[in-house]
């Protein structure tokens, strides 16, 4: 535990004897990233992170959002500001207590994780928010993303991993398990499964080799600084490339740039 005085609003409080299991261990090689099928080592978050990261934790069972602070507590620049059992108690939360970050379970009572998202995108609410589920489920992940969630893992994660999540999207990254990017791009190449669907009716445009490169690195997590260092660009030039990559693929944010990405093969 690190100390600080406690400004956890604890909306509603609920027990339940089978917890969702975490497992937390000090790793600090046990993250990895895979772009394009390749596999690259934990990037750092770069700048625009706050100095202290303010984490809203929504889950259905006590204990673990218990835990999931507990193990927040131990990392450096984070505190847990809130918690809820819901998605209806999550927005009152996020309202009064407005987070940086907010961890989301996908399957809980009256209102669940996808509900959650949409809410919020309702109500022009934007903040970044990664789902941490126990589910492996990638239709599930699909929909969350889709809702405008900028993440998703799940909660076997280490420390390490959930630390760093908590960090790439406080920066204005986006995340997703290595594992469930390489199932859907097999899936989708394969034919077994359906991609995802575009955000609207709009014409996408031709990309060039240049920002097909970023678009795969954006897919990775990646942020526009790791970008200029892995393609020797400068931080600016990589902007312009993304605002380009997302106004041809008629997309608002990172995300569904990739989900409309992987629509029409460009990741494949």
């Amino acid at each position: 535990m690190n100390g600080r005085p406690s400004t956890t609003h604890d909306i509603t409080a609920t027990s339940d004897p089978a917890p969702h299991d975490i497992t937390a261990t000090s790793d600090p090689g046990a993250r990895d990233f895979a772009v394009n099928g390749e596999t690259r080592g934990e990037p750092s978050t770069g700048g625009g992170v706050p100095d202290l990261i303010r984490v809203c934790v929504v889950d259905d069972q006590t204990l673990v959002r218990q835990g999931i602070r507990s193990l927040l507590d131990l990392a450096t620049g984070i505190e847990v500001v809130a918690e809820a059992d819901d998605g209806l108690s999550a927005l009152t939360a996020i309202s009064e207590h407005p987070p940086d970050v907010v961890l989301l379970d996908l399957r809980m009572p009256r209102h669940d994780g996808i509900w959650t998202l949409r809410a919020l995108r309702d109500s022009g609410i934007d903040v970044p928010v990664l789902v941490l589920t126990t589910f492996d489920d990638d239709e599930l992940a699909l929909q969350a993303l889709r809702a405008g969630a900028r993440g998703y893992l799940l909660k076997d994660v280490t420390l390490d991993q959930l630390v760093g999540a908590v960090r790439t999207l406080a920066a204005g990254g986006t995340l997703v398990q290595p594992a469930i990017t390489d199932r859907l791009l097999r899936a989708i190449r394969d034919g077994d499964a359906s991609p995802p669907a575009p955000d609207g009716e709009t014409q996408i445009q031709d990309l060039t080799e240049r920002e097909l490169e970023v678009l795969r690195l954006l897919a990775g997590g990646y942020s526009n600084r790791e970008i200029a260092d892995a393609l020797f660009l400068a931080e600016g030039t990589v902007k312009n490339h993304v605002s380009s990559v997302l106004l041809k693929l008629g997309t608002r944010d990172r995300t569904r740039a990739v989900l409309r990405a992987l629509h029409h093969g460009l990741l494949s």
